[in-house]
Order: structure tokens, then C-alpha cells, then sequence
């Protein structure tokens, strides 16, 4: 079975997981020197969001060379060093790319090569994610298209130039060794005309995926794509998941999902039966680096933090691939009161502070010690809460009940499985059998009493399943 069915893979934000040079911005060594924690934890694969030259507008998102290390995380000696460095531990490596947009630093949109971004005489309705109209006027009269912010102008996809550079950004890693590809905003690249209302998930994108999948597979190793695509149904998702295009799709049903039992099980069945119709694993995350933390989301406090336990055991017990985003392991929470001055984010400054934006669920790892910056670096670039010692990795590897603990429990306990069979169970539980686990998540508001022991369980249970608390028993 190829290894991405199954695999446990870790989003690193390279800005907050590690700085080594003491500049308060993560880079390329501080990862490197803190994979083992990765091959610790138990995960398969690590996901590097962006790391490319940039001028950073939205951390790293707006990409102005696709093929170089921006030197505020290192250099491509670095990268592979950090590449050697994850394979000796048995950990593959995923690189992010943007195809939807560059920066408007890129040389392209310098050079003024605007044939190769999406143009119009005039703009019409459409508004960009980050806020605000998604055009901006150049100089000859003519406008741009930018879904997200102005400094990252869509790219055309009619331009065979476009189609052709990206066919040489994928060669350039994979010649690297990279294991596979995160392609951000992968529903976006090919764009309707401008009368209609709907951007994205337009049918000329599933021939660029046919093109790159041919590429991945003349690479030895089983290297894959995954997709990130939202706002459309399962059954649109799994088109990008075909046999011929890429090899996963984000399950954003699930991560966006309330804390419901019906609601849950919905999603589940849909996402099974839309990834079995062609053949791909289904996917779960619950958090990355766009979304609020289920610490938070889930209600924070006492509550939040167990239905957000509760939330990776059931998660990790459902077959297919999961996803864990840096710091999930650890049950960190979303930093609400950030300074306004501090923040970065394009949606907080595109809307004038109304939305607070992703900053909160950015703010570095904390490694260890008693304050900020927690074993970071020598500094941080948004300040982490004076109360996460807590939280620290050193002080969860030493309590055996900590998060950073159930999560390393459940990754040595899970076994590939490729069957789900849901099993009776009273109103707000979820218990469901795979070929290796009975899983219950008691999602209501009463106790239950549990059929057998459980293996593991994500918070203390006797012999009922408490609510808000998912356990594993072996199957009977």
C-alpha cells in the first residue's frame, strides 16, 4: 500500500516552529535541529508551508522565486540538510506550492509580463478573500485579479508560459528529493470568465492535474500531491483525487465541523463515500494554519480542551490519512489578545482590525522553560501568552496525561485501516469498528457504559465514557 493512504503527516509553519539563528523568525536549522521531535511524536511525513524568497505579505503565500530559500529561513544548503536530516529519521518531507497567484515582486509582474496574470478592461463584483474588491488598476488603465491580497496577483492559466514554469518548479524540488506537494488554493488556478459569479473549482483545472500527475509518477518513491480545496462538496473534492490527477484533498467538512454527533457522522459517511468512488484515502485534520485552534473553537477552557482531545482521538482512529498542524499536540489554545501592532495578517489589515485574522493560531512553539520565549529562540516574532509553560513540550513529556502524551499514545497504537463500520450507540455517540479498533466518542451530554476497557481513552474514564471524552477499546 502506498505510504500516503495512510500516513500521519505534521504541518510545520517554518515563522513559529524553531529559530536557530536568534532573529525571532523560525527558519530551516530550527527545524532541522527539532525533527526528532516529529519522529518522536510517531507522525510519517511533515508538510513545510512556505519557505521560498518573499517579501513575506502573507507569510510566505506571496511567493517571488519559487525555486530559492528566502534568507530570512536559510538557504537551499539548509533545506537539504534538512531534507537528509528527515529521511534518515524515516520522515518524509511535503513542500508547499502556490500556483493560484505569485507576488507582485515576483519578476513577472515586475518586468511587467501582465499576459501572464489575469486581466480585465474593466472589474467586475468579485471581492477578494482577505476583503475588499479583488482588482486593482495598473498603470495602462487595465485591471488585475487578486482573490487575496493586491501583492499577490492571479496568475493565468491560458499562458502556456505559466503552465510551463510550474512544470519545472515541480521538477526543480522533486529533483531535490522532495516526497510530494501541498498545492495551496488548488481549485482556484483556472478562472471563468468575468460575467460569472463563481471563482472557483472550474473545469480546466483537472487537465494542469493530469499534467502533474505524470510528472510525480515518472519520480521514484511513491511522491504525491495533495490538494487544498474548499467551499464545494465531497463529491466535487474527489474529483481532484481521481486515479489520473493528485493523491489526497483536504477534508475541510471535517475540520470546519460543529461538535455534533449527527452532524459528524454526515461528514464521515459523505467523505468515505466520495473518496471510495475513486479510489483515494479519505482524509481528517482539524486544525492547520488558516483555522482557529480546536482548543478554542471547540469552547475553550475546561471544555474546549477536552472535546479538542476528544476530537484527535476520533480523528486518529478513522481510516485513511490525518493531518496535525504544529502545536495541536500540545493543546495549545488560539491567542486572541495579540497586540494590534504585532499582527500581520492581511485579513486583520485588509479590514481595518475587524477580523482579527490567522496570527493567533501562528504564534511560535513553545519548547520549554518557564517564560517566553519558551526555548523558541531568543526571541519571538508574535509574543507567546506568559502562561504557556504549561504547555511547553519539556513539561508534557513529563506528565503522563498531557496532550503532547495521548497524541504520541495514539500514533504508536494506530494501524492502518481502510474499513469503517459504525456500530449501535445511544443519541451524541459516535462508535464505529475498523479492522484494527472499536472507537466511541461521546459527543452528548450524559455518560454511557462503556462494552470493555478501553486501550486508550482521551480523558480519564472508569468504567463509563464521560461526555465530551473519545476512547479506543480493541475489538471484541
Amino acid at each position: 500500500m502506498e505510504w500516503w493512504r495512510t500516513a500521519v503527516i505534521y504541518q510545520v509553519y517554518p515563522r513559529s516552529f524553531a529559530d536557530a539563528n536568534g532573529d525571532g523568525v523560525g527558519d530551516l536549522p530550527g527545524i532541522t535541529a527539532r525533527l526528532e521531535h516529529l519522529a518522536d511524536l510517531g507522525v510519517d511525513a511533515l508538510w513545510l508551508s512556505p519557505f521560498y524568497r518573499s517579501p513575506m505579505v502573507d507569510g510566505g503565500y506571496d511567493v517571488a522565486d519559487y525555486c530559492d530559500v528566502d534568507p530570512v529561513f536559510g538557504t537551499l544548503a539548509d533545506f537539504d540538510a534538512l531534507l537528509e536530516r528527515a529521511h534518515a529519521l524515516g520522515l518524509r518531507v511535503i513542500v508547499d506550492i502556490v500556483p493560484n497567484h505569485t507576488s507582485s515582486a515576483h519578476p513577472w509582474f515586475v518586468n511587467g509580463l501582465f499576459d501572464r496574470y489575469v486581466r480585465a478592461d474593466r472589474p467586475n463584483g468579485w471581492q477578494s478573500l482577505f476583503g475588499g474588491p479583488a482588482w486593482t488598476q495598473l498603470p495602462d488603465g487595465s485591471w488585475y485579479l487578486h482573490l487575496f491580497d493586491p501583492a499577490q496577483p492571479d496568475l493565468n492559466w491560458d499562458n502556456q508560459d505559466v503552465r510551463d514554469e510550474f512544470r519545472e518548479i515541480l521538477h526543480f524540488w522533486l529533483r531535490r528529493g522532495v516526497d510530494g506537494f501541498r498545492v495551496d488554493v488548488a481549485h482556484g488556478l483556472v478562472k471563468p470568465d468575468v460575467a460569472e459569479a463563481s471563482v472557483f473549482d472550474q473545469e480546466g483545472v483537472h487537465e494542469i492535474y493530469r499534467d502533474w500527475r505524470k510528472i510525480l509518477d515518472s519520480y521514484p518513491g511513491e511522491r504525491m500531491a495533495v490538494a487544498e480545496v474548499f467551499d464545494t462538496t465531497p463529491d466535487r473534492v474527489a474529483r481532484y483525487v481521481a486515479a489520473d490527477e493528485l493523491h489526497q484533498a483536504f477534508n475541510f467538512d471535517f475540520l470546519e465541523a460543529p461538535w455534533e454527533a449527527d452532524e459528524l457522522r454526515r461528514i464521515i459517511d459523505a467523505s468515505l463515500a466520495a473518496a471510495a468512488a475513486v479510489g483515494a484515502p479519505p482524509t481528517w485534520v482539524i486544525s492547520n494554519h488558516d483555522r482557529r485552534r480546536p482548543v478554542t473553537r471547540f469552547g475553550d477552557g475546561v471544555s474546549g480542551r477536552r472535546r479538542a482531545r476528544a476530537a484527535a482521538l476520533l480523528m486518529l482512529g478513522l481510516p485513511g490519512s490525518a493531518y496535525i498542524y504544529q502545536g495541536e499536540e500540545l493543546g495549545l489554545p488560539e491567542v486572541l489578545d495579540l497586540p494590534d501592532d504585532v499582527r500581520t495578517d492581511p485579513q486583520f489589515i485588509r479590514s481595518g482590525g475587524a477580523e482579527l485574522g490567522r496570527d493567533g493560531c501562528r504564534v511560535p512553539l513553545p519548547w520549554a522553560g518557564d517564560a517566553p520565549p519558551f526555548g523558541f529562540g531568543a526571541r519571538s516574532w508574535l509574543p507567546q501568552p506568559a502562561d504557556w509553560a504549561a504547555f511547553t513540550v519539556a513539561a508534557q513529556r513529563a506528565d503522563p496525561d498531557s496532550t503532547l502524551n495521548l497524541y504520541r499514545s495514539a500514533l504508536r497504537l494506530r494501524r492502518p485501516a481502510a474499513t469503517l463500520t459504525w456500530r449501535p450507540a445511544p443519541d451524541g455517540v459516535l462508535c464505529f469498528e475498523t479492522e484494527q479498533l472499536l472507537v466511541a466518542a461521546n459527543l452528548g451530554d450524559s455518560a454511557f457504559t462503556l462494552p470493555r476497557e478501553p486501550v486508550l481513552a482521551s480523558s480519564p474514564v472508569g468504567g463509563t465514557l464521560p461526555p465530551d471524552t473519545t476512547v479506543w477499546m480493541e475489538r471484541g
